[in-house]
């Protein structure tokens, strides 16, 4: 079970490049996909699904192109789309059946697929209510339910947790790392915390090229002695963040503030920064990864292809 994307790039009539020539190749478990807004995320997952036609390159799935066997590739693959589009009259039960039908599955499956799902997704002693009463979180499972049917063993999924409170975030992120041992997923995001501890793999994106496909481990590895735990006064911090990148912020007694920064490069070292009242390495973590690789606003981080592996200090 192999997922490949050869040579794909997507340039759209307006002009605009959406995707560079790309490479991924994924097999069974989750894979989280990371950029800010405009990295080509919802490109990308569009042309996995079928939805839109690379401008070169193909997708092939078990060594055959999709774009020749397109019907049977989309029997083979479930989406769960960011936009929570379902009928808010419908119940669960009767949604469920719905899209039952439009994948063609027989009424025997159908039935027993849909009973069974609303057991897995957790729904089972709701599936008579009508959709527009659910949570957030309810309606996702119900969306990753109807992504299930017909047992597709490639599951894309476009920020499946956006809008939901911490409880139902951790509900659908278990969920989806128990079905990792059996289907490939992508899962889109630009929540760190949603793939951190789950994606075998974390493929980050920007401006529509790959930099780094690797485990979320050796992502961090490639930030240690970068990430520091400082003390400083509040009315420094802007002066602060002209030389380092900003983590997180907590607010401390006094007037003063405790900070994660990320070094940028060689030029400052935070042991010698007079701003500074304390200074501690730590770990680095993926949050750090993604704000020193992309920054920000997804433009001011570390330059691409630079190694920043060995600045002594």
């Amino acid at each position: 079970m192999e997922l490949r994307v050869e040579n794909v790039s997507k340039r759209f009539k307006n002009g605009v490049q959406a995707l560079t020539p790309i490479n991924l190749v994924l097999s069974q478990g989750v894979y989280g996909l990371l950029g800010p807004n405009g990295a080509g995320k919802s490109t990308l997952m569009k042309i996995l699904t079928g939805n839109l036609e690379p401008t070169q390159g193909q997708v092939c799935y078990d060594d055959v192109s999709i774009q020749k066997n397109m019907r049977a590739y989309c029997h083979r693959i479930g989406y769960v789309p960011q936009n929570q589009g379902i009928y808010a009259q419908f119940t669960a039960r009767q949604f469920l059946w719905y899209m039952a039908a439009l994948k063609g599955l027989p009424k025997r499956l159908a039935r027993e697929q849909v009973n069974g799902l609303l057991v897995t997704v957790g729904l089972e002693q709701v599936a008579g209510q009508k959709l527009g009463g659910f949570s957030g979180g309810m309606k996702q499972r119900v969306l990753i339910a109807q992504a299930l049917l017909g047992k597709p063993e490639i599951i894309i999924l476009d920020e499946p947790t956006a809008g939901l409170d911490p409880m139902e975030r951790i509900h659908i992120r278990n969920f989806i790392s128990n079905l990792a041992s059996e289907k490939i997923i992508l899962l889109s995001t630009h929540v760190v915390s949603d793939v951190a501890d789950i994606a075998k793999q974390i493929i980050l994106l920007s401006h529509g090229k790959i930099l780094f496909q690797e485990s979320a481990k050796d992502l961090c590895e490639k930030l240690n002695g970068h990430v520091f735990i400082c003390h400083a006064e509040a009315k420094h911090l802007s002066q602060i963040k002209e030389n380092y990148l900003v983590s997180s912020i907590s607010e401390l007694l006094g007037g003063k503030v405790r900070l994660r920064l990320i070094v940028k490069n060689d030029a400052h070292c935070p042991f010698k920064d007079k701003l500074l009242c304390s200074v501690a390495k730590t770990s680095p973590d993926l949050q750090d990864v993604y704000l020193a690789y992309l920054g920000e606003s997804g433009r001011d981080g570390f330059s691409e292809g630079v190694s920043y592996a060995n600045i002594p200090f």
